[in-house]
C-alpha cells in the first residue's frame, strides 16, 4: 500500500517501485532469495497480464475509443512492425547483436504496456481522441507482439514474412470473434440472471473475461485480444452492481502488477547487469527517438492528426512489465544469449520509464494539450445509498396482504421515505400518488436513514391492518 501511494504521487507507473522491492528482496538484495525461475515468472506474468488487460477493457470507455479505433488499430500492427524492424536493425549494427537476438529484442520492446499507460494517461487530462487511441493501442498490440516474439525464439529458421503475417492476421481474427462473442453472452446473461449475492456479480464479471481468454487460446486465437475486447464490451453493457464490480477489478489489477513486477525484480540479477547497461540505453535511445516515433507519423498519416497529438503520442509510447515478461520467452526457449536479451530488456525499461513516465504530463503541457479538459463524465452510479445515508427497501406484497387495493398516496409513510417504483407483471413504472397497489407488486422503497425504521414498520402496519393502520390499533410491530 504505501508502495501504491508512492507511485501515485510521484507520477511514475507503480513499475519501478514493485521492481525494487523485488530487486531488494533478491540475491544482491537484503533478502538474499534466489530465484532464477524463468518458466515460472512467464506463466505468472501471462495470469497477471490476463487480470490487467481486463481491468484496462472494463474502464474503456466505448464513446473514446469507438472512434480511435481505425488509428490504434494501425499503431498496433503497422506501427509495431515498423518499430521491430527499425529497433532490430539498430541492435544489430549498434551494438553487434545477431539478427536473431536483435529481432527477439526489437518485437519485445516494441509493445506499450498496458499497466504503465493506464495508470499514467487516466491521470492526465489528455482529449480523449488522444487517450482513446492510446488505450487502445496498448490494449491491442501485445497479441502481435507476443506472435512475433514466440516465432523468433523458435528453434529453426524464422518463416517468411508472409506466412507470419498470415498467422498474426488470423489469431488477431479468431481471438476478436471469440473475445466479442464471450463477452456480449457474458452481459446478456448478467443482465437477465440474477444472482442471488451482490458481491457474486464482480466475480462472474472477472471470470467471464478470463473465459474469454481461455476460449481465445484454445482456438488458436489471440487470447490477450479476447480478454481485452470481451471485458470492455462488459464494461459498456450497464450491468448491475457496476460500482463494486469496478472496484474490484482494479483490487484484482493492483495484486497483479504488484505480483508480477517483484517476481521481475527478483529474476533479475543486479551484478551481472554491468556488460548489458550500454546496449540497453543505446537500443532504448533508438526505440525512443526513432522507431517509436517514426512508426507513429506512418501509421497515422491517413487519419489527419494534428503534430502536437503525433509528438505526444510518440513519447507516450511506454514500457513497462510486458516487454520483460515477453522476455522471458526465448529464456525458456533455450536461444542463444537469451539471459543477455533479458538484461538488455530490463535495463532499457527501467531507464525509459524513468525518463518517459514522470515527464509526459510537462510534454502535453508544452504541447498545449490538456489545457482545456473537456467535460467530465457525469459519476452515476446504481443506488449509492450508503454514501448518500438512505436505504432502498424492496417490498413485495404477496397474496393475502390487506395492501392490496390500497392507493400508494394512502401508504401515509413518514417524511423522507417515498415509493420510487412498482414492479408489475415483469414491467417497472413510477407510481403517482392515486396508484393502486395489487397482490404480486414489488415495490421499491427510498428512505432517508433517520426514518428508515419508522417506514418498515408502517409497510408492515398496512400490510397486516389495510389502509386504516393506525387508527385501528395496528401498528405493524408484530412483523
Amino acid at each position: 500500500m504505501a508502495a501504491v501511494r508512492i507511485s501515485s504521487r510521484s507520477g511514475l507507473p507503480s513499475l519501478l517501485v514493485y521492481l525494487g522491492i523485488g530487486v531488494l528482496m533478491g540475491q544482491d538484495g537484503i533478502g538474499d532469495i534466489k530465484f532464477d525461475n524463468a518458466e515460472l515468472t512467464q506463466v505468472i506474468g501471462y495470469a497477471a497480464l490476463v487480470v490487467i488487460l481486463a481491468e484496462g477493457g472494463l474502464g474503456t470507455k466505448r464513446k473514446e475509443i469507438k472512434p480511435a479505433l481505425p488509428a490504434a488499430s494501425t499503431l498496433a500492427l503497422f506501427g509495431v512492425a515498423v518499430s521491430v524492424g527499425v529497433t532490430a536493425a539498430g541492435a544489430h549494427y549498434l551494438t553487434g547483436l545477431g539478427w536473431r537476438q536483435a529481432l527477439i529484442i526489437g518485437a519485445v520492446v516494441s509493445s506499450t504496456d498496458a499497466a504503465a499507460v493506464f495508470s499514467v494517461l487516466r491521470r492526465i487530462p489528455l482529449p480523449a481522441r488522444v487517450t482513446g487511441t492510446l488505450e487502445a493501442e496498448s490494449g491491442f498490440n501485445d497479441a502481435p507482439v507476443v506472435i512475433l516474439v514466440v516465432a523468433f525464439s523458435t528453434a529453426g529458421p524464422i518463416e517468411h514474412w508472409y506466412v507470419l503475417l498470415g498467422e498474426i492476421v488470423l489469431e488477431l481474427a479468431i481471438g476478436a470473434a471469440v473475445g466479442l462473442a464471450v463477452g456480449w453472452l457474458g452481459a446478456w446473461g448478467l443482465r437477465h440472471v440474477a444472482l442471488p449475492a451482490s458481491g457474486l456479480y464482480p466475480i462472474a464479471v472477472v471470470a467471464i473475461a478470463v473465459t474469454a481468454y481461455a476460449a481465445g487460446a484454445l482456438a488458436h486465437g489471440s487470447g490477450f485480444l479476447a480478454v481485452y475486447l470481451a471485458s470492455m464490451v462488459l464494461g459498456n453493457a450497464r450491468l448491475p452492481h457496476w460500482p463494486a464490480t469496478r472496484g474490484f477489478a482494479e483490487g484484482l489489477g493492483w495484486i497483479a502488477q504488484i505480483g508480477m513486477f517483484v517476481l521481475l525484480g527478483l529474476l533479475v540479477t543486479p551484478h551481472d547487469l554491468g556488460d548489458d547497461i550500454w546496449p540497453g540505453l543505446v537500443i532504448g535511445l533508438v526505440l525512443t527517438m526513432v522507431a517509436r516515433p517514426l512508426s507513429v507519423v506512418l501509421s497515422l498519416l491517413p487519419f489527419r492528426v494534428p503534430w502536437p497529438e503525433k509528438t505526444l503520442m510518440s513519447w507516450a509510447g511506454l514500457r513497462g512489465a510486458v516487454p520483460i515478461i515477453l522476455a522471458t520467452i526465448p529464456m525458456v526457449n533455450g536461444v542463444d544469449g537469451s539471459r543477455r536479451i533479458f538484461n538488455i530488456v530490463f535495463v532499457l525499461v527501467v531507464v525509459y520509464t524513468l525518463v518517459q513516465g514522470p515527464t509526459l504530463p510537462w510534454v502535453a503541457r508544452k504541447l498545449h494539450l490538456g489545457d482545456q479538459p473537456e467535460a467530465a463524465d457525469l459519476g452515476i452510479e446504481s443506488a449509492p445509498l450508503e454514501r448518500l445515508r438512505g436505504h432502498l427497501l424492496s417490498v413485495a406484497i404477496p397474496k393475502g396482504s390487506r395492501m392490496h387495493g390500497v392507493e400508494v398516496g394512502e401508504l401515509r409513510l413518514p417524511a423522507g421515505a417515498a415509493v420510487t417504483l412498482v414492479v408489475r407483471d415483469g414491467k417497472s413504472f413510477v407510481p403517482m400518488p392515486a396508484t393502486v397497489l395489487r397482490r404480486g407488486d414489488e415495490l421499491l422503497v427510498v428512505t432517508t436513514d433517520p426514518v428508515r425504521d419508522a417506514a418498515e414498520r408502517r409497510l408492515r402496519a398496512v400490510a397486516h391492518g389495510g389502509k386504516l393502520a393506525g387508527w385501528l390499533g395496528t401498528d405493524g410491530a408484530g412483523g
